[in-house]
């Protein structure tokens, strides 16, 4: 080989030598730039509200915001997700870990999982787009037959009449038994709210109604079966609790709780006097010491179930007593989004300014 052969050889090694390291640098300039996004801070910097709690198998704590992304406690300081890490929405709705120590958030918009190093999506349309989806999942899963087992993961499905069923492989997307339209607003069967039961049933709480499935058929009611006049009382559900006696609970957001119990279905808020006088049992603000707008609901390890209101607090009832918990008792403000129970059998407390309350028995310690 001459010499001008050598020289050319020897400049193309240092070329693609310095190209693959441009290339290493640049990737890791791509690698420190997206850890970046993921923002650390040792103290919950949300302030949308807190709509989801929750403790993962490894005991850290998931808070879900309104509007924020979700935050991750790890005994000493917060991790911060939002849609610039891969989240479908920064409205997170609820929290669940699948049997692989995953983390999934339903989103106001679809489905999201972590692994643990990285964000997936799961109802997003187009492959193309998001590269991020799991092998052989189909995005938007194809209308499945309705079926469950004990280890399925159900999502709300945004403003569509069905849920999204995670069976430990793929998502699948189910419609709800078409119903008959009750009054002209949209999304009427959209789910805000699941409850696992203690008796081989799964509810959904929609807008409209509630449907209840046991694996083979449904139980259906709504403003029609229920026997309320939609122009007077209409249903608006935003929460609902299968508890550990086999009732039925239903905050509504305008007439209070709906106790089923067996057969029989009563106003639990009316029974209790917790329903002004001069309510309009719609959205509107109520005063204090109401019981009109339940945006969550919770049992605890003794069998107290727990409200969360939009205008009133916190309610305990013990099965004979009603005690309620507001701003006179130290808390931030009065509008409930989350109760959770963790693994100590502590119960925390999601509020609409961002703060979290962790309840020691007799009082509310703000956490954060």
């Amino acid at each position: 080989m001459n010499k001008k052969i050598k020289l050319i050889y020897l400049l193309f090694i240092l070329t693609f030598n310095f190209s693959c390291v441009e290339k290493k640098s640049t990737e890791k300039e791509v690698y420190k730039s997206e850890s970046k996004k993921t923002s650390e801070t040792d103290t919950l910097k949300f302030t949308s509200g807190i709509r989801a709690v929750f403790q993962d198998s490894k005991g850290n704590y998931w808070f879900g915001s309104l509007q924020e992304g979700v935050a991750v406690y790890n005994g000493k300081s917060f991790k911060y997700f939002t849609v610039n890490d891969g989240l479908t929405d920064n409205q997170i709705h609820s929290i669940q870990e699948d049997k692989e120590g995953h983390i999934w958030f339903n989103t106001q918009t679809g489905v999201s999982s972590y692994d643990g190093s990285r964000i997936t999506n799961h109802t997003k349309s187009s492959k193309e787009n998001y590269p991020n989806v799991l092998p052989n999942q189909d995005n938007e899963s194809m209308t499945n037959k309705w079926m469950k087992s004990d280890t399925d993961l159900w999502f709300e499905a945004g403003n569509k009449a069905g849920v999204y069923r995670y069976d430990g492989q793929r998502l699948h997307y189910l419609d709800f038994p078409p119903q008959k339209l009750l009054n002209p607003y949209d999304n009427l069967f959209a789910v805000t709210d699941i409850s696992i039961g203690k008796n081989n049933r799964i509810w959904f709480g929609t807008y409209a109604g509630v449907f209840g499935y046991n694996g083979s058929n449904f139980t259906i009611m709504n403003d029609e079966t229920l026997g309320y006049d939609r122009k007077i009382e209409p249903l608006h559900i935003r929460s609902i609790l299968e508890d550990s006696k086999g009732r039925l609970w239903i905050g509504n957001n305008g007439i209070g709780v709906l106790l089923k119990e067996g057969d029989s279905i009563i106003n639990f808020s009316s029974k209790q006097r917790l329903i002004h006088p001069n309510s309009k049992r719609n959205g509107e603000k109520s005063p204090k010491g109401t019981l009109e707008h339940v945006f969550t609901i919770a049992e605890d390890n003794k069998g107290n179930i727990w409200f969360g209101d939009r205008d009133a607090g916190i309610w305990k009832y013990d099965g004979h007593n009603l005690e309620n918990y507001t701003i006179k008792d130290g808390l931030t403000n009065d509008f409930v989004l989350s109760i959770y129970e963790d693994k100590n059998s502590e119960l925390w407390f999601g509020m609409a300014d961002g703060s979290v309350y962790r309840f020691n028995g007799n009082t509310f310690e703000k956490q954060f």
